[in-house]
């Protein structure tokens, strides 16, 4: 008996294999002195070096040794074939080799000859054997074409068992098996297995071929493109990892910024060979690259200039630049960079986007403008995470970047159209820039490092602040820029528009001219807004028009006045309800305040016989019905004191009617009118036709206080009332208006409805 080492014998395998330790040797050399029997077995173990029965496996086989050649150091190269099973029952260790006693394995007899059922798994057998042969190239086709032509199913199972390269153990396995039918399925199941194997490993290396013959092609071709630049002469051009690593080391950023690039240009070189992946990383360094980290602006600390250039840009807004100085002034004292967030609130023209940029001339710095009107996705502000194709940076980074400095002025325009979906809450992502406390480390999910925004001066813009959630107004700064007066118009048209349409259109102040009257009056009737843009828009029309004229009629200068201003703008488009003539009975003048500023409202009442309904018309919303029902409740509680019938009110009709149907009303600013209105009507007593009202009422007939009280007044001032009756606690913002809004007008604070009466009844009916 041999013992062999990590090898395993099939009947009818012939095979070499090196023999080197003594009992293995001797019993070699016994055999070809006896009958040159040997029994084969494999041991368990590898490292065993004098195995006995247990360290050996049950299953042999036996064998015919064929040859034996002597080899240096003491080796025999031995031939031998493997002829058939046997089972170790004993083995004796008495002399200096090994002798085992085994039982021999025949089925022989399992076989029967002609049967069908064999003949058909002979058949399946080389089938399976074929298709496992054509992919191991490792078989001749001399070896397959012998195997197929074998009949005995017992011997076709042992030669193919022997002929496949297996590892010893599985050869084992398919050896241990004693019973023909077990080792027929067995090797069956084994050749559907490798068939499977070589599959896969064939596939694989089909994958792993085309990626290295790609690779290999780049790599030829880069270095060919090398040798191409050196023999140019054009070798000294860095390659992009190396101009990366130049432009990092010399970039003044914090530390965590610089250990980022760090970490993405060791990336970039590892994916040179993967196009797509490294366009996605060299995107992301140059993002880096080309923020400003450290790099700021030196701001300008010249208070005088910052004035000039706003006083030059813009007329009035002194609030407006009165803060801006302030700021400005603050900073200079305290050399910190800490911006504040300002929120310029206001109708549309009223040049709001304008003064950012003034701001930013004035200061010396770079400017930005981010739209978000419409905006409505959170990645906008944030940025997209780079996970994502076609990632960016959010609008915020993004701006930084275009303006190069940390320190820009940065304008968020239209931030009250900011609009939300599905896709997250803009004003929330908001939330976070413009906090003071927080963006210092503002997180842009491109970046993925922080950003410091909190020196960048923020200036949002907003018509309206209804529409801004509470924790985002209460971040900000508010400033309000109301409509502008006919005056301030008059000067803005010279200063500004006038100098501006001319040089759009080519022309110059010889050429033409514009009277004082005619812009007044362009103002006043072919515009209503409380800014400016329309204005502008006229101008401009009078501008091409006057062009066309000097061209055609050879004329060497146009003069606008008022009197030929129709023959350019056509005729008027506004005119404004003038006061009545007389005193009237159940008609009086109330103030608006509208998107395009200041208007009267004319309301009438008449008192007919009827049922005691109430008739409300004139488009009116649900606030103004709500008014005059309280004026009609407050009147109907004072009537026993001004003498008005008990029964009046079971048998008259009240209609409170305000012209211009066809116009939506609503607002909490026309109770005293309408009650005023009523009570003239009841009482058939006329009102002051030169006196105009703002004011709510309530049922105990206190006045409560209204907004816009500027353009209320300027809307009566154009209507020529004489006298505006407002609410006594709106004393603070009349004292803070101008005296050009408020001359020529008497201006009566009013506390109750017993005053508002005293006042608006004529004098001849008291």
């Amino acid at each position: 008996m041999v013992a062999l080492r990590g090898m395993t014998i099939m009947p009818e395998m012939v095979v070499h294999f090196d023999v080197s330790r003594e009992r293995s040797v001797a019993a070699v050399q016994q055999a070809m002195t006896e009958e040159q029997k040997i029994f084969l077995v494999t041991q368990k173990e590898l490292d065993t070096e004098n195995p006995g029965q247990e360290d050996v496996y049950e299953v042999g086989c036996v064998g015919t040794v064929k040859q034996i050649m002597k080899m240096p150091n003491h080796i025999l190269r031995v031939l031998v074939s493997g002829e058939s099973r046997a089972v170790l029952k004993e083995v004796d260790e008495s002399e200096s080799y090994l002798r085992a006693q085994v039982e021999m394995i025949d089925d022989s007899d399992v076989i029967i000859a002609g049967d069908l059922n064999n003949q058909a798994l002979e058949r399946g057998l080389k089938d399976i054997y074929v298709e496992y042969a054509a992919r191991n190239r490792k078989l001749s086709k001399e070896t397959v074409a012998q195997i197929l032509e074998i009949k005995d199913l017992k011997k076709l199972v042992d030669e193919i068992a022997a002929g496949i390269p297996l590892y010893y153990t599985e050869q084992q396995e398919l050896l241990s098996k004693i019973d023909f039918w077990e080792r027929y399925e067995a090797l069956s199941i084994r050749l559907v297995n490798e068939v499977q194997i070589l599959d896969i490993k064939e596939d694989i290396q089909t994958k792993v071929k085309e990626r290295v013959d790609q690779h290999q092609r780049e790599y030829i071709l880069r270095e060919q493109l090398k040798l191409i630049r050196e023999e140019l002469g054009d070798d000294t051009t860095l390659s992009d990892a190396e101009e990366f690593e130049q432009a990092a080391a010399k970039l003044k950023a914090p530390k965590e910024v610089k250990e980022k690039l760090k970490k993405e240009i060791g990336r970039f070189k590892g994916s040179l060979n993967s196009p797509a992946e490294s366009g996605v990383i060299r995107t992301y360094i140059e993002t880096l690259l080309e923020m400003p980290w450290n790099h700021a602006s030196k701001d300008n600390q010249d208070l005088a200039f910052a004035e000039q250039v706003l006083a030059e840009d813009h007329y009035g807004l002194e609030n407006v630049k009165e803060r801006v100085l302030e700021y400005l002034a603050v900073r200079t004292l305290t050399k910190k960079g800490e911006s504040p967030i300002l929120c310029l609130v206001g109708p549309p023209g009223t040049g709001k986007t304008s003064i950012a940029k003034s701001l930013a001339k004035a200061l010396k710095k770079s400017y930005v403008r981010i739209s978000l009107g419409g905006v409505r996705d959170e990645a906008e502000i944030r940025g997209h995470r780079k996970t994502y194709v076609g990632a960016m940076p959010g609008r915020i980074a993004n701006g930084i970047r275009i303006a190069g400095v940390k320190n820009p002025v940065m304008l968020l325009d239209e931030i009250d159209k900011v609009s939300k979906d599905y896709k997250g809450d803009t004003f929330s992502a908001l939330l976070e820039v413009l906090d003071s406390e927080q963006n210092s480390k503002f997180r842009d999910h491109y970046l993925e490092v922080p950003l410091d925004l909190s020196e960048v001066l923020f200036v949002t813009t907003a018509n309206s602040l209804q529409t801004i959630p509470r924790p985002l107004l209460d971040r900000m700064e508010i400033i309000e820029i109301e409509s502008y007066t006919e005056n301030e118009k008059l000067h803005i048209a010279q200063e500004h528009l006038i100098p501006k349409q001319l040089e759009k259109h080519g022309l110059n102040s010889q050429m033409l001219s514009f009277s004082k009257r005619a812009i007044w009056k362009i103002a006043c009737n072919y515009t209503k807004e409380a800014g400016v843009r329309q204005l502008e828009r006229e101008i401009g029309n009078i501008c091409r028009k006057a062009a066309k004229e000097i061209l055609t009629n050879k004329k060497k200068r146009v003069t606008i006045t008022e009197r030929n201003l129709p023959l350019y703008l056509g005729k008027e488009k506004y005119t404004y309800q003038m006061a009545n003539a007389a005193d009237e009975v159940g008609i009086v003048r109330g103030l608006a305040w509208t998107s395009v500023g200041g208007d009267t409202l004319q309301i009438e009442v008449n008192v007919m016989p009827g049922k005691g309904e109430v008739l409300l018309t004139g488009q009116l919303g649900d606030v103004m019905k709500e008014s005059a029902e309280t004026g009609i409740s407050y009147i109907r509680s004072i009537s026993e004191r001004q003498g008005i019938a008990s029964d009046f009110f079971e048998k008259h009709d009240i209609h409170v009617h305000i012209p211009e149907g066809a116009v939506p009303k609503d607002g909490p600013s026309a109770g005293i009118t309408m009650a005023t209105a009523i009570f003239s009507a009841i009482t058939n007593r006329k009102v002051r036709a030169d006196i105009a009202m703002t004011g709510e009422v309530t049922l105990r007939g206190r006045v409560l206080p209204i907004g816009g009280l500027k353009e209320k007044l300027l809307a009566a001032k154009k209507a020529g009332m004489k006298t505006v009756l407002v609410p006594r606690e709106n004393n603070k913002d009349v004292e803070e208006l101008s005296a050009e809004i408020t001359k020529g007008l008497e201006i009566i604070p009013v506390e109750s409805m017993d005053e508002v009466l005293e006042y608006a009844l004529a004098v001849s009916e008291k």
